[in-house]
C-alpha cells in the first residue's frame, strides 16, 4: 500500500523517477490558504522522524484513515471558512487536509509529533496533577542520568496548561528540582516548563537511592494539593524514573492508594539491565499505571507517549466525546499583509465503537480543525463598542482569545467561568495616559448562544450612556448607498453571508442592497446597523459635490494607495478616526506623512 507522504511527495531520485512514498501530488496556490500550494481534493500524511514510515501499524492506520478524505472535502464544501482539518493518530502519523508539502529543517529533520501538541493532549486526556520522581543515586551516573533528564523533558512536553506538576530528585534525601516551589504543584504552562528544564540540567548522581522517602513525599504532596482545590481536580499520577527498585513498597501503596487506586503510577526503567524490572513493573500494574524500559536516547519519546494511552482509557470506555478548545496561538503559515493570524484549535478524541476496542479503552487518535479567532469575533457587534472598546471570546476552560493589540493586557489573566471575574486585577495605561482600561470595573461577561464560548467586553468609562440614531427611509438610503464613491468595511458583518452557499460570493454592500430590496429572504442581517449605515449614507451624500468642486481647483490627490492601511478593518477603527474622535469639537487633527 502506497500513501502520499507529506515530506516525500513530488520528490525524484537521480534517475528522475519518483522516490518511494513520493508519488506525484498536484499542488496549486490557493488564496484561502495564503496562496500556499495545496491540494483541496486530497489529504497527505506526515510521519515523525523517529517513527518508521513503513511500520505495519503506521501503514494500516494510514490505510483506514484514508476515508477521512471525503469527510474533509465535504466539510470544506459545506463551510468554506474552514482552514486546516486533521487527524493525529495515537501511533504518531498526522493526516492533514488540504494536502501540503512539508519541508525539513536545516538538519534534515521534521521534529513535529502531533501527540505532543496541546490540542492532542487536551482532547486525549483529562487534566492531571503529576509528581515526577527522578533517581539521582550513584548508579545513575553517565548516560543513564542523561536519558533520565531527557525522559523528564519529554514528559513535560506532554503536559498542557490544564495540568499541574512538580519534579522531585531523590537519593538518601529528597530535593525539589526548584527549591522555591517545594510542597506545591505549578501550572504546566510554557514558562514554568522551561524554568524547570533549566534546573534539571543541574542534577548530578551520587549516593544511595531511597525510593520509599520519595514515594511518601509524592503521595503527601498530591493529597495536600488536592485538598486546596487549586489543581486539575481530576486525574493524579506519579511518574517514577529510575534504574531499578529493590522493593515493591506495597506498604506505602496500602497506606496511601489502595483500594481506590486514585493515583496512577507510571514507571520508566532506565538502562539495559532487567534485574529490577519486575519490581518496577509490579508497582505500575498494581496502581493502574504502565511500565516501560528506556535503554537509549532514541527510545525516549515513543516510550513516554505510552502513558497517554493509559490516561485516555476512561474517556474511551465511557465513550466521552469531549470537545476541547485550545488557547489562542499564532499560525505563521497563514500570515498575510495584515500580519500574523491568531488561531484556536477545536479537537475531540477518536475511538472505535467495536466492543473489543471499547472494553480495552484503545484511543485511535484525535481529530481537529483550526479556527481563526476573527471568525469567533464575528459574533460581536463591533459598532456598539465605540472607538476604545474591545471584545474577546473566552473558551470553556478560561482561555482568553483576542486580537494581538489587547493580548498584552490579558497575558496572565484567566477567567473564572462561575463568577465571570478575572482571577487577577489587570490594569494598563495605553496611548500615553489617554486611555485607561480597568478590567475589574469595565468588564462585562455573557455566554455566546450555541457555542462553548463566553463573550467578554471592555468599554471606556461612560460609553453607551448616550447614542444617536437617525431616521431615513429605505428608498433614501438605497439611493445614496448606490453611489460609486461609497464603500463598506467588508470585514464588518452587516449581513451573514456564510450561512447559505448562494450568498458566499456577495460583498457586504451587495448583501445589504439585496436584503433591503427583499430579493434574498434567507439573508440574516443586523437591522440596527443597516439603519445607521443608511442614515450615514444620506447625511454624507452632499459631501461628494463639495469635494468635487475642491478637486477642480486643486492638483493634489485626496487618497493615495499608501492610505489603504488606514481603512476600517475587523479589529478597530482606523487611527485617523480615533485621533480625531479624541479631540474637542471644532478642532482639527493633521497627519503629516514623515516620508515627504
Amino acid at each position: 500500500y502506497e500513501y502520499f507522504n507529506a515530506v516525500l511527495i513530488n520528490e525524484r531520485d537521480e534517475d528522475g523517477n519518483f522516490v518511494d512514498l513520493g508519488k506525484e501530488f498536484l499542488l496549486l496556490p490557493n488564496d484561502h490558504f495564503n496562496n500556499l500550494p495545496v491540494n483541496i481534493t486530497l489529504s497527505d500524511v506526515q510521519v515523525p522522524t523517529n517513527v518508521y514510515n513503513k511500520d505495519p501499524e503506521i501503514v494500516n492506520g494510514i490505510y483506514w484513515s484514508e476515508s477521512l478524505n471525503k469527510v474533509f472535502v465535504d466539510n470544506f464544501d459545506r463551510d468554506p471558512s474552514l482552514i486546516w482539518q486533521y487527524f493525529g493518530s495515537a501511533k504518531g502519523f498526522f493526516r492533514q487536509y488540504p494536502g501540503i508539502k512539508w519541508e525539513p529543517d536545516e538538519n534534515g529533520v521534521i521534529a513535529f509529533d502531533c501527540r505532543n501538541r496541546k490540542w492532542y493532549i487536551q482532547a486525549a486526556t483529562s487534566p492531571k496533577d503529576v509528581v515526577i520522581l527522578v533517581d539521582v543515586s550513584g548508579s545513575m551516573k553517565g548516560l543513564r542520568l542523561t536519558i533520565a533528564k531527557q525522559t523528564v523533558s519529554s514528559i513535560l512536553d506532554t503536559l498542557g496548561d490544564d495540568d499541574f506538576f512538580n519534579i522531585i530528585a531523590y537519593n538518601e534525601e529528597i530535593q525539589y528540582v526548584e527549591p522555591c516551589l517545594n510542597g506545591t504543584l505549578v501550572q504546566a504552562d510554557r514558562n514554568n516548563k522551561e524554568h524547570f528544564r533549566e534546573h534539571l540540567d543541574k542534577l548530578s548522581a551520587k549516593g544511595i537511592g531511597m525510593l520509599d522517602i520519595a514515594l511518601n513525599e509524592a503521595f503527601d504532596l498530591l493529597n495536600e494539593f488536592n485538598h486546596t482545590g487549586e489543581g486539575s481536580i481530576c486525574s493524579q499520577a506519579i511518574m517514577l524514573i529510575a534504574d531499578g527498585a529493590v522493593d515493591t513498597y506495597d506498604t506505602i501503596f496500602a497506606k496511601y492508594n489502595w483500594p481506590d487506586r486514585k493515583v496512577r503510577i507510571f514507571t520508566y526503567l532506565i538502562g539495559r539491565e532487567a534485574a529490577f524490572a519486575d519490581n518496577m513493573k509490579w508497582m505500575a500494574c498494581a496502581n493502574k499505571g504502565f511500565f516501560t524500559q528506556i535503554s537509549t536516547l532514541a527510545d525516549v519519546q515513543e516510550n513516554v507517549m505510552a502513558y497517554l494511552h493509559v490516561l485516555s482509557r476512561p474517556k474511551v470506555i465511557d465513550q466521552e466525546h469531549d470537545i476541547v478548545w485550545t488557547e489562542a496561538y499564532v499560525d505563521s503559515t497563514l500570515a498575510n499583509d495584515q500580519g500574523l493570524v491568531l488561531m484556536t484549535t477545536v479537537a475531540m478524541p477518536v475511538f472505535s465503537k467495536e466492543n473489543e476496542t471499547r472494553s480495552k479503552g484503545v484511543l485511535l487518535g484525535v481529530v481537529g480543525t483550526d479556527v481563526p479567532v476573527k471568525e469567533l469575533l464575528k459574533a460581536i457587534p463591533k459598532y456598539k463598542l465605540g472607538i476604545h472598546g474591545y471584545a474577546f471570546a473566552i473558551t470553556n476552560n478560561g482561555y482568553i482569545l483576542t486580537h494581538p493589540e489587547l493580548r498584552p493586557l490579558l497575558r496572565n489573566a484567566m477567567v473564572n467561568r462561575k463568577t465571570g471575574k478575572f482571577s487577577m486585577e489587570v490594569k494598563k495605561t495605553v496611548d500615553k495616559g489617554k486611555r485607561v482600561l480597568v478590567m475589574t470595573n469595565d468588564y462585562y461577561y455573557t455566554d455566546i448562544k450555541g457555542t462553548p464560548f463566553s463573550l467578554g467586553v471592555v468599554l471606556s468609562r461612560g460609553h453607551g450612556k448616550y447614542f444617536f440614531r437617525g431616521n431615513v427611509t429605505v428608498e433614501e438610503g438605497l439611493h445614496d448607498l448606490d453611489h460609486h464613491d461609497v464603500s463598506l468595511a467588508d470585514e464588518w458583518t452587516y449581513c451573514n453571508t456564510d450561512l447559505h452557499p448562494e450568498h458566499r460570493h456577495l460583498t457586504q454592500l451587495n448583501a445589504i442592497k439585496k436584503y433591503l430590496r427583499g430579493k434574498e429572504p434567507l439573508l440574516e442581517c443586523d437591522k440596527e446597523l443597516i439603519q445607521e449605515v443608511l442614515f450615514d449614507a444620506v447625511v454624507s451624500a452632499p459631501l461628494e459635490a463639495y469635494w468635487t468642486s475642491l478637486a477642480l481647483n486643486k492638483s493634489e490627490d485626496f487618497l493615495t494607495s499608501e492610505d489603504r492601511e488606514s481603512i476600517y478593518n475587523a479589529d478597530h477603527f482606523p487611527l485617523w478616526y480615533r485621533r480625531a474622535a479624541e479631540q474637542i469639537p471644532g478642532s482639527f487633527v493633521y497627519s503629516i506623512p514623515f516620508s515627504t
